[in-house]
C-alpha cells in the first residue's frame, strides 16, 4: 500500500513579509514531496486572502483581528472574533488532518497553532524578525520548533527549540540573485535598462512597495543641494506607488538627468545588478535579499513598525560589519554624506560586502522544510 501524501497547514500573513516566506516554505516542501498536500489559513480581509490563491493554493480565512492600542469598538468584539476563529481553526484541522502545522506570524497563526498544539499535532514557527511579533511570543512555549531568521531569539523562545535557519526566499529569487556574477557587462546592461548612465556609480534607494516618506524626502534633499553629476553618482529611486505622481511632479521642476524615478520596480534583479550602493528599509525579507546581493548597504529602519523590530533586524547585520545603520531621523540630512563616504573608501565597501554576504542563507527555505519533515516523521 502506497504511503499517504504529506499534509501540511501553513498559517499567517497580513504583510508580504509573512506571505513570501510562507510560499517559499510551501515550494521547498513540494520540491521534496511533489505529492504533498498544502493548504493555508489566513485572516479575512488581509492580503493573503488574495495572494495565496494567485500562487495556486487553497486558503481558509479566519475572522481574527489584532487589538488596537487605544480604546475602540473593535477591541470589544475581539473576544468573540477569537472564539469564532478558534472554532473555525479546529474545524479546519478536523477536516484536513495535517501531519504538521506551520505558523509564519500574523493574526491567523494564533488560533491555528493553538488548536494544533492542543491536539499534539507537530507545530513549527518561522520567525522572520529579530524581535518576535506578539502572536509568536504568545505561542512560544507551545510549539515544537522555532526556525529563526536572526540570532538572539532565546530571550523569547525556549533555547532547545530554536534553530537559526535564516529567512526563506522563494526559489526563483534565490536563483536570480544568488548566482549573479555582476560582471561589468551585466552592470552596464542593467543600468541601460533603467535609462541610467553606464559609467557612473549608482545609489539605489528602496523605500518598499508603498514607499517611505522620510527616504523620499532624503532623495529630494540630495537632488536639491546641487547636480548629482558634481556629487559623482546617480540615483535610481523607488519612491512607492502612492507617492509616484507627487515625486514625478517634483522631479519635473527640479529635473536631473541622473535621477530616475520608479513607483515600483518589477525587475529588482536588474536594479540590484545596477547598484553600487543600496539604501533600504530593514524589513526581514529585504535584508535576506540584500545579503544575497552583497552590495554596500545603508539600512534605514522604519520607526512605524511594531516594537521597532526593523532596528533590531538592522542591528543584527550592522553588528557583524555587513551594513551601515542610518536612522530615519538622520536619513534626510545624512544620506548624501554616507553615500560619498562609502564611494571614497573602496576597502570599507569590500569588507562590508563580504560581511553582508556571510549572513546570506540561500538554503533557508530548504532548511525550514527539512525541520518540518523531521517533525512529521517524529
Amino acid at each position: 500500500m502506497d504511503p499517504q501524501p504529506l499534509r501540511i497547514l501553513i498559517s499567517g500573513g497580513g504583510t508580504g513579509g509573512h506571505i513570501h516566506p510562507a510560499l517559499a516554505i510551501a515550494e521547498a516542501i513540494e520540491r521534496r514531496h511533489a505529492d504533498a498536500v498544502i493548504e493555508f489559513v489566513g485572516a479575512r480581509g488581509r492580503m493573503e486572502m488574495e495572494r495565496i490563491p494567485k500562487a495556486g493554493y487553497t486558503i481558509t480565512g479566519l475572522p481574527i483581528t489584532g487589538i488596537d492600542r487605544k480604546l475602540s469598538a473593535r477591541n470589544f468584539a475581539f473576544p468573540f472574533r477569537l472564539l469564532r476563529s478558534l472554532m473555525l481553526a479546529s474545524g479546519v484541522i478536523r477536516r484536513f488532518q495535517p501531519d504538521a502545522v506551520v505558523g509564519v506570524g500574523g493574526f491567523a497563526s494564533g488560533p491555528l497553532l493553538w488548536e494544533a498544539s492542543r491536539r499534539r499535532i507537530p507545530t513549527l514557527i518561522q520567525e522572520q524578525n529579530g524581535f518576535p511579533g506578539i502572536t509568536n511570543r504568545l505561542l512560544a512555549k507551545r510549539v515544537d520548533r522555532v526556525c529563526a531568521g536572526f540570532p538572539g531569539l532565546d530571550r523569547w523562545f525556549p533555547a532547545d527549540r530554536i534553530v537559526e535557519t535564516g529567512n526563506p526566499l522563494r526559489h526563483s529569487i534565490v536563483e536570480r540573485l544568488g548566482e549573479k556574477e555582476n560582471a561589468p557587462k551585466g552592470v552596464t546592461a542593467a543600468r541601460e535598462h533603467f535609462g541610467l548612465a553606464p559609467d557612473k556609480p549608482l545609489l539605489l534607494v528602496l523605500g518598499g512597495s508603498l514607499g517611505a516618506a522620510s527616504m523620499n524626502a532624503a532623495v529630494r534633499a540630495l537632488a536639491s543641494s546641487g547636480p548629482l553629476a558634481k556629487k559623482g553618482f546617480q540615483v535610481l529611486w523607488q519612491c512607492g506607488g502612492r507617492y509616484e505622481d507627487e515625486q514625478r511632479a517634483w522631479a519635473e521642476e527640479h529635473g536631473d538627468r541622473l535621477l530616475v524615478i520608479r513607483g515600483f520596480i518589477d525587475r529588482m534583479d536588474l536594479a540590484y545588478d545596477a547598484a553600487s550602493i543600496i539604501a533600504s528599509r530593514a524589513g526581514a525579507m529585504s535584508i535576506a535579499e540584500l545579503a544575497l546581493v552583497g552590495k554596500p548597504t545603508l539600512l534605514v529602519p522604519s520607526p512605524h513598525v511594531a516594537e521597532d523590530h526593523q532596528t533590531r533586524n538592522a542591528r543584527s547585520v550592522v553588528d557583524r560589519g555587513g551594513a551601515v545603520l542610518l536612522t530615519d531621523q538622520r536619513v534626510e540630512r545624512d544620506l548624501g554624506k554616507e553615500v560619498r563616504a562609502l564611494l571614497n573608501d573602496a576597502g570599507r565597501c569590500s569588507d562590508m560586502s563580504a560581511a553582508l554576504r556571510a549572513t546570506a542563507r540561500p538554503e533557508a527555505a530548504d532548511t525550514v522544510a527539512d525541520h518540518i519533515l523531521k517533525l512529521c516523521r517524529s
